[in-house]
């Protein structure tokens, strides 16, 4: 059996020590629950909220992920849809960052922990 790779991790949101074990309860698109974080990895225990608010860092990524796709939204509208009013604008973006806004949420602090955390993986966990 072959190791996950970092990018596989992130984008499946596993604990960045073991690469195992899942860091959210349920999956992104559940109602309730999208942001219910375990509080250890499941399999490792490794403790995923290391200080008090150590999450609030992650909004810092949550907001480059939004201010990208309103940018690509944009861009998309201005060149292939000859630059509309500035209603369509908030018409278009306004709902693509509610749409996108639980998986923002996960993923912002998912890449929090295995790009900013400084948490090594060990092989064999």
């Amino acid at each position: 059996m072959s190791d996950v790779s970092k990018s596989q991790a992130v984008l499946n949101g596993l604990c960045p020590q073991c690469r195992k074990g899942k860091i959210f309860r349920k999956p992104f698109y559940s109602l309730t629950g999208f942001d219910d974080m375990y509080e250890h990895c499941p399999h490792c225990g490794l403790r995923y909220e290391i200080e008090p608010g150590y999450f609030i860092g992650s909004m810092y990524v949550s907001y480059a992920f939004s201010g990208g796709l309103a940018l690509v939204l944009g861009f998309i509208l201005f060149y292939f849809f000859g630059d509309p009013d500035g209603w369509v604008y908030v018409g278009v973006i306004a709902p693509a960052m509610l749409l996108i806004a639980p998986v923002n949420f996960r993923m912002s602090r998912v890449v929090w922990l295995h790009f900013v955390a400084g948490i090594k993986y060990k092989k064999g966990l």
